[in-house]
Formats: C-alpha cells, structure tokens, sequence
C-alpha cells in the first residue's frame, strides 16, 4: 500500500471487529442460547407430560395436574410467600406459567422473537427467584437472576442469527413493522 507521494505508511491501523462480532463468539452465544431454551423446553415437557424428572407422570398437566400447585404451596419463602401460596393451582397461574415456558423455550431454540423472550424469561426467572427468598446458598444471588442476565444478553448480541431462524425472522413483514417482536 503506497501513500500518494509513493511512500509506505510507517503505521497501519487495524480496528479489529468488536468480539461479538467473530464466528466463535456467535457460536458461544448461539449454544448459550440453545442450552438455556433447552431449560425451559424441558421444564415444559416435563410438567405437560410428567416425564418423571419433576413431574411424575400422575401429576401431568395433561393428566389434571397443576403445573404451579406444588412448588407455590410448599416452596415460597420471604417476603413474598403469601402472594406465591394464594395463586398456587389457579388455572390462570398454570396456564401462564406453562406459555411462559413453552414460549420462552421455543423462541430461544428456534432464535425467533429474542427481544419478547427475553423481556418475558427474565420476567419468569426474576418471580421464580423472588418466591424463595432468600435464596439457599447466598444472599440474593441464584441461578434463576443468572439466567435472566444470559437471556437478556441474548437477545442484546442478536444470539438467534446463528444456529437459529433470527435472521430469516427479522425480513417478515409483520417483524419489521413491529422490531419488539425481533
């Protein structure tokens, strides 16, 4: 590369492209993202069928069992334990907690709709969190406020463009007239 007087620049500058940019990180944030749909597909499928992991199967939602009932009558601690244990087996109560998981879940697999999953998922994730309070091992932190940082940082870095349909979602019409639903 020659300047215009003929000479060689003694400096060259490279701006290197920010780290979410590069292929391995896509695939880090992309296998985050499948993992972490995985969680919540799985505790779908769990407490629909009653695979037995959580759910047995005689508890099955698809078998009359409430998917809430259990953890919010027994589990609820703090500050909060009253209002957990006075929504514990309501039919809207199991009905919104098992599209929370069954959304969440799918949108993160299949990487459509991050930005509703995201705001959605930490929703769930920060109530699961406040039903036990405190939490077990640690002041305040757990797993549950871990999980709803990674998922809001999914869909910050556009983690459904790689391993996922995110790309192909955002050029439908109906996405890009409403960008929430990217």
């Amino acid at each position: 590369m020659n300047t215009r007087h003929g000479h060689r620049p003694l400096v060259r500058v490279v701006t290197p492209k920010p780290l979410t940019e590069s292929a391995a990180a896509r695939y880090v944030w992309a296998v985050a993202r499948l993992a972490l749909g995985w969680v919540f597909l799985w505790a779908f499928l769990d407490k629909l069928f009653g695979l037995g992991h959580e759910t047995p199967a005689a508890k099955a939602w698809t078998k009359g069992g409430s998917p809430t009932e259990g953890f919010l009558k027994f589990s609820p601690k703090g500050p909060f334990a009253g209002f957990y244990h006075d929504i514990a087996g309501a039919a809207w109560a199991d009905w919104l907690f098992m599209i929370g998981l069954g959304g969440v879940g799918a949108a993160l697999i299949l990487g459509i709709g991050m930005r509703i999953a995201a705001a959605g998922g930490a929703a769930l994730l920060v109530m699961m969190w406040s039903a036990v309070l405190p939490p077990e091992n640690n002041l305040f932190m757990d797993d549950h406020l871990v999980y709803a940082l990674l998922i809001v940082g999914l869909a910050l870095v556009s983690a459904g463009d790689t391993l996922g349909l995110g790309r192909w979602w955002a050029k439908v019409p109906l996405v890009k007239r409403l960008p929430v639903l990217k």
